[in-house]
């Protein structure tokens, strides 16, 4: 994005297209609705009852049939993809070859390694910022958890990341219920914690050892005559070039929990943890009210661990499953088009690195081994 374009931005309303309107799609529709000096100018979204939903949070904006006729619609500042994995690479080349403005991408970034190549081209020639959408970086607990967490430890050495959740929603299409549209589960659902293992490690992934597979869910599916495929629990192990270890503990059939998410960082001088509940709208009326998030910081000496709640506005949490996330990415996103902020907090690269760590992980339980990260490049 050229500096004009910037300052620009900076004095008027900023105005997204958007690519994919479904249960993602209008939580980004409810979010940006909460930001000052947004507007939705145009949507593409294929399925009727996806587009009426849509309609219903964006009255104002224009309905195309295409990718191609949004981006002839004037007056866009940025795109938003939030459209099923297996078309994000596909739709990041068409506005590359016909307009290439600025773009929060959902995650994963591409879905196949026979896509690296393709990926890489793309990062090194697309002209305008992309970032991709990893909400679970700003999940209030969580960033308070990646803030403190050096000074807590004293350097992490040990990191595990534990979702025990729901099942797979149904999508348009049950197209998030196969490996091939998705990616797999720990590349559709669980990029977002191999992203947070490199953010909290500040190293890069060198072996991946796992193990999971398809246990409880789906198993009585039939769409469009095949089966599901997706994978429903794992676990990973992930060695770090600067010596650190993570582990992630995934489980889809435990809705029951009082949380959905839970981290705990460890160092030479403590722990902290972090406790996330999952969706409030999942949360039973008869309980009461829904978890508060937590923090947790245990030193080891003294001793004296100490919890801190982390509550979430609750207009943010009507406004979406994430905690609030959505509508911090977006205030960033904001930043950078706006010119207050330079680089895309979270980079293609970023994006890449946590797709090819799902992709180890898939590859690792189908075939029993150890994936060297870098027998995938």
């Amino acid at each position: 994005m050229t500096t004009q374009t910037l300052v620009h931005a900076k004095t008027r309303t900023v105005t997204y297209g958007i690519i994919g309107c479904g249960m993602m799609g209008q939580e980004h529709l409810r979010n940006i609705a909460l930001l000052d000096d947004t507007a939705i100018g145009a949507i593409f979204e294929p399925d009727a009852g996806m587009r009426a939903a849509a309609r219903a949070l964006a009255p104002k904006a224009q309905f195309v049939n295409s990718v191609e006729a949004l981006l002839e619609v004037a007056d866009l500042d940025c795109l938003l993809i939030a459209s099923p994995n297996f078309r994000h690479l596909e739709q990041l080349q068409a506005i590359a070859a016909r307009r290439p403005l600025p773009v929060l991408v959902e995650k994963p970034l591409f879905t196949d390694l026979s896509q690296l190549t393709q990926i890489d081209a793309f990062a090194a020639s697309y002209p305008a910022p992309v970032w991709v959408a990893m909400e679970y970086r700003y999940m209030p607990p969580v960033a308070k958890l990646i803030q403190q967490a050096q000074a807590v430890t004293g350097g992490i050495k040990m990191l595990t990341i534990q979702e025990h959740r729901f099942p797979f929603l149904d999508k348009v299409g049950g197209w998030n219920r196969f490996n091939d549209q998705t990616g797999g589960t720990f590349v559709e659902k669980c990029c977002h914690f191999f992203d947070l293992m490199r953010v909290l490690l500040q190293s890069d992934p060198v072996r991946v050892m796992a193990s999971g597979g398809q246990a409880v869910n789906h198993l009585d599916e039939v769409l469009g005559g095949r089966r599901p495929d997706i994978f429903d629990h794992g676990y990973v192990i992930v060695d770090f070039a600067n010596g650190a270890r993570a582990m992630l503990e995934l489980c889809m059939f435990a809705e029951g929990a009082r949380f959905q998410e839970q981290i705990s960082a460890i160092g030479p001088l403590g722990k902290i943890e972090a406790f996330v509940p999952g969706p409030g709208r999942f949360w039973p009326e008869d309980l009461g009210p829904a978890p508060t998030p937590e923090v947790i910081i245990s030193p080891r000496h003294p001793k004296g661990p100490r919890l801190e709640p982390v509550p979430v506005d609750p207009v943010l949490l009507e406004a979406g499953d994430h905690n609030g996330s959505t509508y911090y990415q977006h205030k960033r996103f904001l930043e950078l088009l706006r010119g207050s902020r330079h680089d895309a907090e979270v980079s293609l690269a970023d994006g890449r690195w946590a797709v090819l760590m799902g992709l180890a992980a898939q590859r690792s339980m189908e075939t029993g081994t150890s994936v060297p990260l870098a027998s995938l490049t």
